[in-house]
């Protein structure tokens, strides 16, 4: 990927939802018309979009590398739908369990070198349609409500976002310490 002008990466922080439970709700969020389903891999955001410079870069790695040493894996359940409407056009899959363990990355990744004020308070979710109108938003509401599925949490990604307006994950912070070998 290229850097942005002057210098700058849009970057995010985020727990990844492996297959086949990411596939099948990136496939959910084609089917629901949200234009973004194929720019925005699954996941749950621990960092939303922010600009760092460039040079920043090597210490929001160390950091983030931190960050995910002093963590321990955990289980996510996600389960059911749930929206922000009226305050955002958001449908969205709950995280039912390891919500507590995402609320102490997020302030973690959130307070390090990138420190930055959030534009509504962080409620740990997989975005499955944003941004659409009511109809599709019921919709995909609707045909999510029963979605259930269980997965071991081990690590985050660092994602950027490219030239092209995709979302690639960049690095991978895997959870405990270092293997000194490794």
């Amino acid at each position: 990927m290229n850097a942005r002008s002057g210098g700058v990466h849009t970057v995010g922080v985020s727990i990844p939802v492996p297959s086949p439970y990411g596939d099948q709700l990136q496939a959910a969020r084609h089917h629901a018309g949200d234009p973004l389903a194929d720019a925005v891999p699954t996941h749950v955001t621990l960092m939303p979009p922010t600009e760092v410079a460039v040079d920043a870069m090597p210490e929001l790695d160390d950091y983030l590398r931190t960050v995910a040493a002093g963590a321990e894996p955990f289980r996510m359940t996600l389960q059911g739908t749930g929206t922000f409407r009226p305050i955002s056009p958001v449908v969205f899959v709950a995280v039912a369990e390891g919500i507590g363990h995402c609320e102490r990355l997020e302030a973690a990744v959130r307070s390090g070198p990138v420190s930055r004020e959030l534009q509504f308070p962080y409620h740990p979710h997989v975005t499955i349609a944003q941004g659409l109108a009511d109809a599709a938003l019921d919709r995909a509401f609707e045909a999510l409500a029963t979605f259930r599925c269980a997965f071991e949490v081990d690590g985050f990604d660092l994602y950027r976002h490219g030239d092209d307006q995709v979302w690639r994950p960049v690095e991978r912070f895997a959870f405990g310490p270092e293997d000194p070998a490794g």
